[in-house]
């Protein structure tokens, strides 16, 4: 169970503050939201964050099943305790899937690039592909048309000019990306362009430019998504971190790149302009670009990971079977 909690710190999460903290008892492992990386300001309902902890959920997944381990899944198995988000318990021994192999090989490929990439646009049938894999996750993957891409660009525009007037908003942001922030945490300039990106729906805004390298080409082949769920609670959110990471994995391994936007989600006035985009489907918890992959450029710089063997919280939590 360790390895799937170590396997599990390669998940996405909002600014790469890696929210969770993982216990180890014997055959079952819990996963906890670990509200002393959540941000007040930016997700005061802790939604991405929780997102992000249901990321490091199908990642510890994927890592079982490539070990060839059946899995008994509880979200939110505590009531009395609503940071308490899964606990996994090894049921018995299954063979393993080429599948699950390729997966957990996917994971250590896996990775952010906030440079406008491709110039061609995404094949209809890989697309149709990634729209299964979240709809068999549990949620759903709304592909917006060229009109609603318009709309969603406008939303972003007016998320980020709402938060970059505000000075929490930016205190609060500028410690994780680029700031004074705990060993691997956070975002290092050589991830964060040294630009402003040419796209149709603005990127992140980390209230500075980085050190990546970005072209003056202007992106116009992306697609954008809205990674959706049937309600707006604890659980969805959990369960959108689940379709992120399979989605991302399976993505990858189709050769696209993929780059989560959530400044529309992170403000309910655009959230909120995000759900009438959806027009009755769900709830808006994530938009995604996705671009077509260029193999021959230089890799973008992998953040910073929090080494399970350097996590205090998972030493301090990992007791033996059968204790209370």
């Amino acid at each position: 169970m360790s390895d799937a909690a170590t396997m599990a710190v390669h998940a996405p999460s909002i600014h790469h503050t890696q929210p969770w903290r993982w216990r180890v008892s014997g055959a079952e492992l819990d996963l906890y939201l670990d509200r002393s990386r959540a941000f007040d300001v930016t997700d005061p309902d802790s939604r991405l964050a929780i997102l992000s902890c249901g990321a490091a959920l199908h990642h510890a997944l994927v890592s079982l099943a490539a070990d060839g381990w059946h899995t008994v899944l509880a979200r939110m198995p505590d009531p009395q305790h609503p940071d308490h988000l899964a606990r996994l318990r090894l049921d018995r021994r299954v063979p393993v899937s080429l599948e699950a192999r390729r997966h957990r090989q996917t994971i250590g490929l896996r990775h952010t690039d906030r440079r406008p990439t491709g110039s061609t646009p995404i094949d209809a049938d890989e697309l149709t592909a990634v729209v299964g894999v979240v709809k068999s996750a549990g949620a759903g993957l709304h592909i917006l048309p060229p009109d609603q891409v318009l709309e969603l660009a406008c939303a972003a525009d007016q998320a980020q000019r709402a938060e970059n007037e505000d000075l929490t908003w930016q205190t609060e942001v500028n410690y994780w990306p680029g700031g004074t922030r705990p060993p691997g945490h956070g975002i290092p300039d050589a991830a964060i362009p040294d630009r402003a990106t040419r796209t149709t729906v603005p990127g992140s805004d980390f209230g500075h430019h980085g050190d990546l390298p970005v072209s003056a080409a202007h992106e116009s082949a992306a697609t954008f998504a809205i990674l959706y769920g049937p309600e707006d609670g604890a659980a969805d959110w959990l369960r959108a971190g689940e379709a992120l990471s399979a989605v991302w994995l399976t993505a990858t391994e189709l050769g696209m790149s993929v780059l989560p936007l959530s400044a529309t989600i992170e403000v309910a006035v655009t959230r909120n302009r995000l759900r009438h985009l959806l027009a009755g489907l769900g709830h808006p918890h994530l938009v995604l670009r996705l671009t077509t992959g260029e193999p021959a450029r230089t890799a973008a710089a992998r953040t910073p990971r929090r080494l399970a063997d350097q996590d205090r919280s998972l030493r301090m939590h990992r007791i033996s079977p059968g204790h209370p």
